[in-house]
């Protein structure tokens, strides 16, 4: 899924851990054969082959992250959309990129192709439609955090009580660190990145989305991977967005779909939903923290300030 694995477990029996991390890569390389665009002949690349045709046969891994990603979309209204699909390979962030911003007839022609709504589940069927020709799902904002999830209920499973996984900017803590709390680092997201912020954590996950991981400047301007779906252009409201909670894949959607809403309609959200936190760096790099955050985060200094 285009990012590094990172495992680590606090136990007696080594042997056995090390043979649940070599469970949890196959799961990860499994997970990727089903939900990547990348790979010939996974669910997605069928479902999106297959888009105003016919329903597709997919996994249940498949349905449950479809319906994860409808159920984030309409808590975001819509900012979160996994048919942003249609407007990859015009921004090309997923590729090497040349720092070319797409013409806006180009974008406009492909907004139309952006509608979540158009892609249906059929869980009795074991089935997944995409309604309309052209339109495209793309997971890369939600697969990661299923797939830390997964690798979660594998570790507790074997008796693994105090660890930790990191997947992209996906990272999910259990039990404490050597005996002590966890303390997790907030990145800055401008200047060296080292972090701002650190926010002490028991069980829970943790996912930061920015604008600084997949960007380019021109003209003094920052283009990035996180696009508004109904402009089809980065998102301009806020500069990183870190989501605390119980469960990665909440975490994942959640962290995309409040950067994109923005740091007022993202903080009454993230306040709105239970078991919910969060922290935000508005584009004019104010720091918002949730109400239930208050006392869990220590501000190290002010974040950098810069385009």
């Amino acid at each position: 899924m285009g990012s590094q694995i990172q495992i680590a477990a606090w136990t007696t029996d080594e042997a056995a851990a090390v043979e649940t991390y070599e469970h949890i890569f196959r799961e990860f390389d499994r997970l990727e054969a089903l939900l990547s665009v990348w790979r010939d002949g996974s669910d997605v690349v069928r479902l999106n082959q297959a888009a105003g045709k016919a329903p597709v046969p997919v996994s249940r891994d498949t349905l449950d992250v479809l319906d994860a990603a409808h159920q984030a979309s309409v808590w975001t209204s819509g900012k979160f959309d996994i048919t942003f699909g249609a407007l990859a390979d015009i921004w090309r962030f997923d590729h090497d990129m040349d720092h070319t911003v797409p013409d806006r007839a180009a974008i406009e022609k492909r907004l139309p192709l952006v509608d979540f709504e158009q892609v249906v589940t059929d869980r009795a069927a074991g089935t997944a439609f995409i309604r309309t020709a052209g339109v495209r799902v793309h997971l890369g904002g939600i697969g990661k955090g299923y797939a830390v999830d997964r690798a979660i209920a594998m570790l507790k499973q074997r008796g693994l009580d105090n660890f930790m996984i990191q997947f992209g900017g996906d990272l999910y803590v259990a039990g404490s660190n050597g005996g002590q709390p966890w303390k997790l680092g907030i990145a800055d997201p401008r200047g060296d990145h080292q972090p701002f912020a650190t926010v002490q954590i028991g069980d829970g996950t943790f996912s930061t989305s920015g604008d600084y991981e997949r960007s380019f400047m021109k003209d003094g301007v920052r283009y990035h991977h996180l696009i508004d779906p109904d402009r089809g252009e980065p998102a301009r409201g806020c500069r990183s967005v870190t989501i605390v909670t119980n469960r990665a894949t909440i975490a994942d959607v959640l962290s995309t779909g409040v950067f994109i809403l923005g740091p007022d309609a993202g903080m009454a959200l993230i306040e709105k939903l239970p078991d919910v936190e969060g922290v935000i760096v508005t584009a004019t790099n104010q720091v918002l923290v949730s109400s239930g955050l208050k006392g869990r985060v220590s501000l190290l200094r002010q974040p950098t300030d810069a385009p």
